[in-house]
């Protein structure tokens, strides 16, 4: 059974590059962190004018979940004008695309094309459910949709133990990997005694980001930085919620343990490695 086809969507306007360095601490929250992704039966929906991405937790749990229209969105069906990256941290599941099935496993990714017209979302056990995260962005051109597993992602190991950043990073929809419009999207994991991820830092002038964390233990925080280089800002971070990152602002983070997270972009330049690097010692 379906619980629902038409899910709620939430906006949120970005602020300035002048504006944030005025806000508190709830308003730097309020403006750039999404606490709440993943609700049991829920399909969560955020939206930004940040490349107008959206982003969102669908965990079905006692029934499956579809996603059908969205009003504000004008549109028929979801992925109309849209394209998406969904990759599950939960339990196995199972997205069906226009009647054909995909087993999506834990850290598996599958990208959805424009023009996909209805996409069902099951969970295999409903005592360790399913968590897909799904990233969209607007789509000019149709792609396939595409499964991957960690094992077909493009691997990269970086960073090193004395710099307390040793990671491994899985890149899945990028120039080289999956074909997409303009999303680029995969997965870092930090080696144990690792907490720092993205450092030396940078900014995504022609894209903006979001990073979503996760395996975060509840006793745990990631300690999030924003902002430009000469005037960085904190966000804690918990399990599963999600950071927004314009394309003037650093994203760094350091955790109080080790932990993972699922980095998005969307833009003007698919390059994975177009990014505007700053020296540690010019951070403040």
């Amino acid at each position: 059974m379906f619980k629902y086809e038409f899910p709620a969507i939430s906006y949120r306007f970005s602020p300035s590059v002048g504006e944030y360095r005025t806000f508190s601490t709830q308003q730097l929250r309020d403006a750039f962190l999404i606490e709440t992704l993943f609700v049991n039966d829920e399909i969560i929906l955020h939206a930004t004018d940040l490349d107008r991405a959206i982003a969102g937790g669908i965990m079905p749990v006692e029934s499956s979940l579809k996603i059908g229209s969205i009003d504000a969105l004008r549109c028929d069906y979801f992925f109309e004008r849209r394209e998406g990256g969904v990759i599950n941290i939960g339990g196995a599941g199972t997205v069906e695309v226009d009647g054909k099935a995909y087993e999506v496993a834990n850290r598996d990714c599958l990208y959805i094309g424009r023009g996909a017209k209805e996409v069902v979302f099951t969970s295999s056990d409903k005592a360790n459910p399913a968590a897909f995260y799904l990233l969209s962005y607007p789509a000019h051109k149709e792609y396939p949709t595409t499964l991957a597993k960690p094992a077909d992602a493009n691997k990269l190991e970086l960073g090193a133990k004395d710099t307390c950043n040793e990671r491994t990073l899985y890149q899945y929809i990028h120039e080289n990997g999956i074909k997409s419009c303009q999303l680029v999207m995969g997965f870092t994991e930090l080696a144990v005694g690792s907490v720092w991820n993205t450092m030396p830092s940078h900014t995504h002038f022609r894209r903006s980001e979001i990073y979503l964390y996760f395996d975060v233990t509840p006793e745990n925080q990631v300690l999030h930085l924003m902002g430009q280089p000469d005037e960085t800002r904190p966000l804690w971070i918990k399990n599963r919620q999600a950071a927004l990152s314009p394309s003037w602002s650093i994203h760094s983070g350091a955790g109080t343990a080790s932990y993972s997270f699922i980095w998005g972009m969307g833009g003007e330049n698919q390059r994975f490695d177009d990014m505007d690097g700053f020296p540690i010692s010019d951070l403040k």
